[in-house]
């Protein structure tokens, strides 16, 4: 229900620093609250609702395949706290461009890994909550040049103090129902492999290298659901650094949602962090 959950988020939001305010751009999980909400509020904390007036959501497809990215078909996303209007005029830029597809109402519905965002940015931007716009973006498996090309796409978009990128990410899927069991034995405990794995993966992502982390992935392959979307933030900073921006990257938060100790265990590891323009 609408106050129950905007209990949740204000008692995990309440327990965070804003040390990183204002991010141009956040990274943060998507699973079931219960899971990764008090990890994400790591990330939401960072929201300037003051000067954010227009929120790029990219997420993952989880359900359909794409090889490039799609735009929804609706007007209004539903929240439990108050609805959030899709910027028509920026989708109409996007359109323009060629390279995107249109989600199907029933991807749409289906798809979590946008929707998960919806209830946090609600709250993020509460005090603010008639002067923003949403664009929500799935981003299908896109190949790496297609990842700079949106990347670049996305940058003039990214270079506006005004607006704020939410990229829709989970870390290791690990266990055999995700069908990935990477196991480093010198790290320890299994949990502590997939820790060491992960923070690997964050320090890359932290150097803001889109070619480093796509390396990262080929020779790792962890399951990082949200690799696409990081992949095309990567590219739209390196863009910008191009260009003479500066740029910092921190991630706030790690967690797992249980520790694995043996084959038959499985886990989901969550991180939360934020983009700094100096």
């Amino acid at each position: 229900t609408g106050p129950q959950l905007n209990a949740q988020l204000e008692a995990w939001l309440s327990q965070v620093q804003s040390t990183k305010r204002p991010a141009r751009a956040i990274i943060a999980p998507h699973a079931g609250y219960t899971y990764c909400g008090s990890c994400a509020a790591h990330a939401y904390k960072q929201v300037d609702p003051n000067i954010t007036r227009k929120i790029f959501i990219l997420g993952p497809s989880h359900h359909v395949p794409l090889s490039r990215c799609a735009l929804s078909s609706v007007d209004i996303y539903r929240t439990p706290l108050y609805d959030l209007r899709i910027d028509q005029k920026i989708y109409g830029e996007l359109w323009k461009t060629g390279m995107f597809e249109r989600m199907s109402l029933q991807t749409d519905e289906d798809e979590h890994s946008i929707e998960m965002h919806l209830p946090y940015t609600a709250k993020a931007m509460e005090s603010h909550k008639d002067e923003f716009t949403i664009i929500p973006v799935l981003v299908g498996a896109l190949s790496e040049s297609k990842e700079q090309e949106f990347g670049k796409l996305f940058s003039k978009y990214l270079a506006d103090p005004s607006n704020l990128f939410v990229v829709s990410s989970d870390f290791c899927h690990w266990g055999q129902r995700f069908r990935y069991s990477y196991y480093d034995e010198s790290q320890g405990e299994i949990y502590r492999s997939i820790e060491h794995l992960d923070k690997m993966g964050m320090s890359i992502i932290e150097q803001l290298d889109p070619v480093s982390f796509s390396n990262y992935l080929k020779k790792y392959h962890n399951t990082i659901c949200g690799r696409h979307p990081i992949g095309v933030l990567l590219n739209a900073i390196n863009e910008l650094q191009k260009n003479g921006m500066n740029m910092s990257f921190s991630f706030l938060n790690y967690a797992q949602s249980s520790q694995c100790r043996n084959w038959q265990d499985s886990s989901v590891s969550y991180a939360a962090g934020a983009l700094m323009v100096h």
